[in-house]
Formats: C-alpha cells, structure tokens, sequence
C-alpha cells in the first residue's frame, strides 16, 4: 500500500495518525494551524484571570486562581510539543501570533471587569471549552489527542471552581448577587461564539470531520453547550440573556438565539475591547524572556559540545 492508501485506512478504521506516519500535507497543514491557534489561546487565556490574582478577596481564592493560571500555561506548552511533532517552529508560531498571522480565541479579548468574572470564566468559558475539546481526545492525530486527555481533566476541575465560586457569590449580598448577572450577561454570547461561525460559513469544519481531526461540527457543539449550561443557571439561580432561549420538546433540546456574528468577525480581525493589549503584553512578555531562551540555548550547546568532545 501507498502511504496515501495507509493513511486513508488509518482514518477508516478510527486509528491514530502519529508524526512519523505519511500524511497529506493539507492534513499537517490544518492540524498546525488548530493546535497553534488553541496553544496560544491557552497561554493568552492567562491575561484576563491573571489580572484579579492579586485583588482576590481571599488567600484561598488567590491560590485557586494561581493554581489555574498555571495550569494554563501548562496547557499551552502541551499544545506546543504536539505542534512540533509536525515540523513546526514554536518560536516560529509565537512570532506568528504576536504579529498577527495566527488567531487566539475571540472570547479572549474582553474585559474582566468584576472577580465574578474569574467564576463565569470557569464555569462559561471552560464549559464552552470542555464540550469542544472533550471529542479532541479521540482526535485522529495522536500526540493531539494525548495531550487533550490532561488537558480536559483539569479543565473539568477549572469549571467547577468557577461554578463553586459562583454558587458562593449568589449565596452572599444582594451586591454580589448582581455581579454574577452582570458577568453572566456580558459572557454568554461570547462563550457561544467560542465554538466558530454556524456551519455553513465555517471553511475548515467539514475537511477537519472528514479526517477525524474533530469529531463535531460547531452547531452541534454549541447546541450541546446550551443544552448542558441551561439546568445550571437555574440551579445558580441566574438569567441567560437570551429571550428565545425555551425548550423545544419536539426536538428535545433548547432552541436559543443568534450570536451577533458580525461581532465575532470584528473580533477575529482585531477589533474587539483588548485585541490590542493582549498581544501588546504577550509581546513583552517574549521580550523580557528572550535572555532566558538564550541562556537555555547557550548551556544546551555547551553540554552538546562537551559531549562531543568526551567521545573522541
């Protein structure tokens, strides 16, 4: 068999792609430009949560939050590695970012504006991750879908931080109980933009299903989202901002709105509240950390060249 002809039974018979195998390069193609872009939405993710670390109201909940950030980080460089078992550069991609030639997700460039947004951000926007990224375990590509495994335990873990911190919340004052809202208000179609454009406008979808990559189309991952977030904002006792939002017994599930997608294209090409200020602070931050790159680089080299010169 050809490698093509390998390849296409691999995909057949639901096995995995690994990086030594033959694959078509629109394959390889399209699995960077995806793990990149969710890599850098991992590590960009640690700005908005990152900004209430040191206004948390308690040590407790300073802790929790670090703990999360870090776990983000973390989930970045996963994403990275299994980037690079396809050839790709991560210094490459990061310079791909920061100048705007690879995208981070949208839900990413709005403001944190109260500490009841680090809990919508845990319950809303880790739940929204959970229900695309849960099938990425079963991704055709296997370094990718090994790394999703972690990744989706501890985002399960990051989602119900940020519901018990919300459930806390609407147990307290009315003050705090108008927070939540507040933060669920400006979040909920956001999070529902989180899973691309409707399916018919989305260029990448169908090929990326056809080779198992993913495993859901955007609108069945965003109806199962509704669906799962629905029952939970009335146990927390809060409002979705949505007037269409009713369950439809015909169907069996929750018929909801239209995001403003206009909206998610502007912010897509840059134009969203903190597009600018987020890749302006990553881009510091690859500047201030370029000397500790260098001396990595320098001290690997050096073991390299005393090893060489220990086996003459």
């Amino acid at each position: 068999m050809t490698g093509e002809e390998i390849f296409a039974d691999t995909i057949a018979r639901d096995q995995r792609v690994e990086p030594r195998d033959w694959m078509p390069d629109g394959y390889r193609q399209t699995l960077i430009r995806q793990i990149a872009q969710h890599a850098h939405s991992e590590i960009i993710g640690m700005q908005p949560e990152g900004e209430w670390i040191t206004r948390a109201p308690s040590l407790r909940r300073k802790a929790i939050l670090l703990a999360k950030v870090q776990d983000e980080a973390g989930h970045g460089l996963y994403l990275y590695s299994a980037a690079e078992t396809l050839g790709a550069d991560r210094g490459d991609l990061t310079q791909r970012l920061i100048e705007g030639r690879q995208k981070y997700s949208s839900i990413f460039n709005y403001p944190t504006l109260s500490f009841a947004d680090v809990g919508v951000i845990g319950w809303l926007v880790d739940g929204a991750a959970i229900c695309n990224q849960v099938p990425l375990c079963r991704s055709s590509f296997g370094p990718y879908a090994r790394a999703m495994i972690r990744i989706c335990k501890e985002e399960s873990f990051h989602q119900r931080q940020g519901y018990e911190l919300l459930m806390t919340m609407m147990g307290g004052t009315p003050e705090q109980r108008d927070m939540v809202q507040d933060a669920v208000d400006r979040w909920w179609w956001p999070s529902l933009m989180m899973f691309g454009p409707p399916d018919a406008d989305s260029p990448n979808s169908a090929r990326s299903m056809a080779w198992k990559i993913k495993r859901h189309s955007n609108d069945e991952l965003r109806q199962r989202f509704v669906d799962m977030s629905v029952p939970q904002a009335e146990a927390l006792g809060v409002t979705l901002p949505d007037p269409e939002l009713r369950w439809n017994a015909e169907r069996e599930h929750y018929d909801f709105g239209t995001p403003d997608w206009s909206e998610l294209q502007r912010v897509i090409t840059g134009d969203g509240p903190l597009n600018r200020q987020r890749i302006a602070r990553r881009r510091q931050a690859d500047s201030d950390g370029a000397w500790v790159r260098e001396a990595a680089a320098a001290y690997a080299e050096k073991q390299r060249s005393a090893g060489n010169g220990s086996g003459r």
